[in-house]
Formats: structure tokens, sequence, C-alpha cells
């Protein structure tokens, strides 16, 4: 599935259909600089209506069709005041597949959605550099709405108030991957409350070298790189207290298939990479297995790295 302008005889001719699919940032060692888009998504079909109204179904139901404080409306009509445009209310139509509050780029999705929303209605005519770097803005960094919008794995930065610069790249061969998602949520505030305000010298080169090393793996298809390069020191030993799945998982690499494991954006869930040629269900049952020995459990969400962004093919 991918984004875009709905042009179907059943729809009207100015209403859009967004495709954003879930993302994992951080990557273990790329923190705030690096993330990739997953192959499960929230669907959002909007129209112009008479008044603001939501029809959400999926996975988390309530938050998504909830009208007050919605994340999408509220950014949509952020946008527009800033622009000094009309707010045109908007019919949504939502189907969710991403887990909110758990680290799959739920937030970042919404914001790219509410600005898409804006920059489409509007007829702003904004730059992808644009609409990301808005989104990004309000995330506070870049890496998961840039995943979102372009799909396959970015690396991206900040330039100027509102801009981002985005380098998406297609990783070589494929890439299985196992999301581990806690019943309990954590909010990212809390997550980066863990975090030292300082880093020494020797870890923050360990994490230079080991993003070096996971890009090169990636790009390459070095499935076997995968545990050392995912190695961090800057962020998920600080988080392992709040994200318990995190210690239990990693020991896990280099086991019944399962190459590398790190954190999923802040947490608390948990984004295991695959051997290609390992059985999916034999490792679900291996891990479910191992979590049940540490008195833990998760949803265990079989997914890949998707090359569908949610960015149209032209222009919103």
């Amino acid at each position: 599935m991918r984004t875009k302008s709905t042009s179907n005889r059943n729809r009207p001719s100015n209403a859009l259909r967004l495709v954003l699919p879930a993302t994992s940032a951080n990557l273990g060692p790329a923190f705030d600089a690096a993330a990739l888009a997953m192959d499960f998504y929230i669907t959002v079909n909007a129209r112009p209506a008479k008044e603001f109204s939501i029809q959400a179904t999926g996975r988390d139901q309530e938050i998504c069709g909830r009208l007050q404080d919605h994340l999408i409306l509220k950014t949509y009509r952020e946008v527009l005041q800033s622009a000094a445009k009309p707010v045109t209310p908007l019919s949504l139509r939502i189907v969710n597949q991403i887990p909110i509050g758990k680290g799959c780029g739920s937030s970042a999705a919404a914001r790219l959605a509410g600005v898409a929303l804006a920059v489409h209605f509007a007829k702003l005519h904004w730059t992808d550099a644009q609409i990301v770097g808005e989104a990004s803005r309000r995330e506070g960094h870049p890496d998961n709405a840039s995943a979102c919008w372009m799909g396959g794995i970015t690396v991206a930065r900040m330039f100027g108030e509102a801009e981002a610069e985005v380098i998406d790249i297609r990783p070589k061969g494929k890439w299985p991957l196992l999301l581990a998602v806690p019943e309990q949520s954590l909010a990212t505030e809390e997550a980066r409350r863990a975090l030292p305000t300082q880093h020494s010298h020797a870890d923050t080169v360990a994490n230079v070298r080991n993003s070096m090393l996971l890009l090169a793996a990636l790009t390459q298809g070095r499935h076997e790189l995968l545990a050392a390069a995912l190695e961090d020191r800057i962020h998920q030993p600080y988080r392992a207290a709040l994200c318990p799945l995190l210690p239990c998982l990693q020991e896990l690499q280099g086991k019944q298939g399962i190459t590398g494991a790190a954190l999923s954006g802040a947490g608390p869930s948990v984004l295991m990479f695959l051997d290609p040629q390992a059985s999916v269900q034999k490792v679900i049952k291996f891990v479910s297995a191992h979590l049940a020995q540490d008195g833990l459990s998760a949803e265990l969400i079989p997914t890949s790295i998707t090359l569908h962004g949610a960015r149209p093919r032209g222009r919103l």
C-alpha cells in the first residue's frame, strides 16, 4: 500500500487518501538520526465536510476516533492557521494498524497526516523537505517522519527552522523483522528523562562507528554484522529499566535466526532482525517461550522493511 491522491469515481475529486507506514527509529546506535519503515499502516481517507467528524476502525480505535485533541486534526488546524488559510472541516475515515505510544512511529504518522491534509486542502504546494520538516519540528527529531514519508531506511537532519534534509536508502536483499510490543505504553518524554545530559568520548565514538557499520550491513545485505552494529551506548542502557523486553530479547541475538535486537524508537517495543532463511513461526515460538521464562509477555508482530512511504507520486 502507498499514499495516493484519490481519483476514484466514488469519491470527491478533492478528497485525499493517505497510507502511512509504521516506523522504527534509532536502530540501536543511530540515535535521533535514522529510522526504517515497516509494512503495517494507518490509512486516512479525508474529504471536506460541514463539520469535523471521525470514523475509526482497527487498533486503538477509541484513541483514533476521539474528536477532541486528535493529533491529526490538531496538526491540520495549526498548519492552516500558521499559513493564514481558512480551516475547512473534514470527515475522516481511519483504519489503524500501528500501536499507539509504543515506539512504532504513531505520533509521527499522525503529524505527517495532519501536515499533508493541510497542504492538500489549502493547496500550499510544499516540497517534501517542508512537509517532513514541519512534522519533524513538531516531533522534535526527523527520523520517524522521514522514514514514514519516504519509506525504506532514512538518515535525516533538520536544517533551517522547518525543513529536513533526508537521504532515503534501499536495503539490499530481504530484511524480515519481528516486533515485540508490550501491553504497557511509554511516553517519549519519560524515556527522554532517563538519558544523561553528557556522554563520554569513548561511548560517542563507539556509536559513530557502529552507526557506520549498521549502514554498511543494511546496504550490503550483511546480516551477520547486525549483532555488533546494533550495539548502543547512548540511549538503550539508560532506558532498559523502563523497557524490560530489551535486555531479555538482546540475549537471543545469534540464536534461532535472530540476528539482532534494538529498541524501537524510545521503546518500550523491541525490533528484532531475522535471518531471511529462518522460519518466522519457529522464531515466534522461541521468543514467546523465552519471554515466559522471564515472566514477560508481548504481542509479536512479523513484519519487514517496506519501500513504500507516505509520499505520493505527484504533488499534493
